[in-house]
């Protein structure tokens, strides 16, 4: 197979279409440069090159070779620089998975910032719950995890990306929409109420159970369901009301009104980034060094507009 250095020659040859002004470009004498034509025409088979002592013009074979040799050595120049880039980070892909409910939070800002500081590294998507992330990090088919609390397996590494308010999600014409004032958890003693399942969605199931129990609320939980979108469809239906995170607002649900709970815990739902400890992802540790904030991520911005 010819190398990529006789490539070079016979490019600057049929570029010049003079001996003595390719040899100058390339900073060699005229022998050298002849023996490497000679020899890529040998390994080829073909003369590509008519020389006379006149002249010296391409053969029909060297005017066809000219567009692949110019795209092989450029090929093989990029490949070199790209290669050089994957230890900085700068090039590669990183695997995350998210849960369904932190994609409106997170997942624009995290793009928008990696495209800022990493354009040339390949984010790839992976809806999984919490459990399922977990176990996917531990197997390396995941990078980077979010995921929620609490992530406590030999090996893993985490730190908080986000906390925000539980605000309740309400059918359009639910009595509770009326009401002037903010409204507390006792409001939702009694009521019908689409839960979190205790196995799929085990964190936002303790949540409330939690929450509720020192409220000393009992809602009627009428439906267990996994995914935030899957309870606004039920919410919207008039299945009952259900407590979601507060960025949830932003996805404007038809027929679902959102209103603020008084007397939670200062922003009770939490969503941690979490990766293995021993990863060697140059593109990964890049983005834990530039592109994850250094601080937790707020929606106080993003759903005042939302919630009433």
């Amino acid at each position: 197979m010819f190398s990529l250095s006789r490539l070079s020659c016979f490019i600057a040859v049929a570029e010049e279409l003079h001996f003595g002004r390719a040899a100058e470009r390339l900073h060699m004498t005229q022998p050298p440069l002849s023996r490497q034509i000679q020899q890529l025409e040998s390994e080829l088979g073909v003369s590509l090159i008519d020389r006379t002592t006149r002249s010296v013009t391409l053969t029909p074979a060297g005017v066809a070779f000219l567009p692949d040799a110019r795209r092989i050595l450029q090929l093989a120049e990029g490949a070199a620089l790209n290669v050089k880039r994957v230890p900085a980070g700068d090039l590669g892909t990183v695997v995350i998975g998210f849960t369904a409910a932190s994609a409106h939070p997170v997942l624009p800002r995290l793009f928008d910032a990696a495209r800022q500081q990493m354009p040339d590294v390949t984010l790839e998507l992976r809806e999984m719950v919490t459990a399922a992330q977990i176990e996917a990090l531990m197997t390396g088919e995941l990078d980077l995890g979010m995921a929620r609390p609490p992530l406590k397996r030999p090996g893993l590494v985490s730190r908080p990306l986000l906390h925000e308010q539980l605000i309740a999600a309400l059918p359009a014409a639910h009595p509770l929409v009326e009401v002037r004032r903010q409204l507390t958890l006792n409001d939702l003693d009694g009521q019908d109420m689409v839960m979190y399942s205790p196995v799929q969605a085990r964190y936002f199931n303790e949540l409330l159970i939690s929450t509720f129990t020192i409220a000393g609320a009992t809602p009627r939980y009428v439906q267990y369901v996994t995914q935030v979108h899957t309870m606004l469809v039920l919410v919207r239906s008039g299945i009952g009301i259900a407590l979601v995170p507060a960025s949830t607002a932003t996805m404007h649900p038809e027929g679902v009104v959102f209103r603020s709970i008084g007397a939670f815990r200062e922003r009770p739902v939490e969503l941690d980034a979490v990766w293995r400890g021993d990863s060697t992802n140059p593109a990964l540790l890049r983005l834990l060094r530039d592109v994850l904030p250094p601080r937790e991520w707020t929606t106080d911005d993003l759903i005042e507009d939302f919630v009433g």
